[in-house]
């Protein structure tokens, strides 16, 4: 999957989604779903979930809670842009597998170190 937790990530598709470009939606993933390809971001897709009284909440009510999206929702939010942008995987020279913004070919992370060579 192109998006991990943490990462910051622009909504292009959806109810939180704008018509105007430079009005979108940019969030932090909380979670990445893997098995079911949707990730759970800040703010976006929030829904009521009602609960009943019970003793740690003796009054009940109405949580707010965000629910996940598809990740095909979201790009990548290229820090030197500013915006979402597409990535592509590829490897670096010393063996790290690394993302890269397929606009300004600038790396935006490790995916996956280098494997170390063990000598027998």
């Amino acid at each position: 999957m192109h998006i991990k937790r943490g990462d910051l990530v622009e909504v292009i598709a959806g109810d939180d989604r704008t018509r105007r470009k430079d009005e979108r939606k940019i969030a932090r993933v909380l979670r990445v779903l893997l098995d079911e390809g949707k990730v759970v971001v800040e703010g976006v897709n929030k829904v009521y979930k009602h609960v009943r009284p019970n003793r740690q909440n003796p009054r009940g009510g109405r949580l707010s809670i965000e629910m996940p999206i598809d990740a095909s929702n979201v790009l990548l939010v290229n820090p030197d842009l500013g915006r979402g942008v597409r990535t592509g995987v590829r490897m670096n020279p010393n063996g790290d597998k690394v993302r890269f913004c397929k606009k300004t070919g600038k790396e935006l992370g490790v995916i996956r170190a280098a494997k170390q060579k063990t000598e027998k």
